[in-house]
């Protein structure tokens, strides 16, 4: 999963995709190096992030969906938003994957538009919006408890009527999450993909991969946890390159394939 965040002021982007050419010329590289879904950001969620106004996130993310689906009608899009009205004219500019971070907490209308449109829905675990979800980073056992908070949206979803094959999972590193939790979902992959669903990781560039370093210099270390990833059989990455981390999953599945036939 690509992404494209056209914000001003996303972590390790902000500012370099938030016009229509500059967003398309991505677009082409990304399609190029043979993403598999691009996912379309009009508002940061980065610790501290101020929320931007829903007609300020239509004005940033519908033109660009409308016109990759004119130039590469067949590639997969996602939207990436917390909002349920942006997402639903997201779908109907030909988004098909809803992506957001609250899981379906932030916007009471979100459960129902699932439902009602059938798309893959991407709940990551979330405990509040930037300005105050790192004062929630408080854990005893963080996986149990994020996969615990998972399941209670899961479940709370499908009582709105939407379908477990329409769920994908998101541990959400990097949100409500120091870096030391950040670390232990990591060594726990496989505690979540024994819940059955498809898992999505987000870990690329983050500052808990080296604080020191800038999000550009942390890309080795992004490239390193998609082959973990890999190695545990995660559904998908959300990554800001493409060709590395494709090249390190062939790679990764290549080893696999190998080590099975013996």
């Amino acid at each position: 999963m690509g992404i494209l965040n056209v914000t001003p002021d996303s972590f390790a982007d902000g500012g370099m995709h938030n016009s229509l050419p500059a967003a398309m010329n991505r677009v082409n590289e990304m399609i190029s190096e043979g993403v598999d879904i691009i996912d379309i950001g009009g508002e940061s969620t980065r610790p501290g992030a101020e929320r931007v106004t829903e007609a300020e996130e239509l004005v940033r993310t519908i033109p660009v969906i409308e016109a990759i689906k004119k130039s590469f009608p067949n590639t997969i899009i996602s939207i990436d938003t917390t909002r349920a009205n942006v997402a639903e004219k997201a779908l109907k500019a030909g988004a098909t994957i809803i992506n957001d971070v609250s899981g379906g907490l932030a916007d009471a209308n979100m459960a129902d538009l699932v439902a009602n449109s059938g798309v893959k829905y991407v709940v990551m675990h979330w405990r509040g919006t930037s300005d105050t979800m790192q004062s929630k980073a408080i854990y005893k056992d963080v996986s149990s408890e994020v996969i615990k908070e998972l399941l209670a949206r899961v479940d709370s979803l499908k009582s709105s009527g939407v379908l477990e094959n329409q769920i994908i999972l998101d541990p959400g590193l990097g949100f409500s999450k120091l870096p030391e939790h950040n670390w232990a979902i990591i060594n726990n992959l496989e505690l979540f993909t024994k819940l059955g669903f498809p898992i999505l990781i987000g870990a690329s560039r983050k500052r808990f991969l080296g604080e020191e370093l800038t999000p550009i210099e942390r890309e080795s270390a992004s490239i390193a946890i998609t082959s973990l990833c890999a190695k545990s059989k995660i559904w998908g990455v959300r990554t800001h390159s493409v060709k590395e981390h494709k090249i390190a999953i062939d790679i990764v599945n290549k080893s696999n394939s190998e080590s099975e036939g013996k």
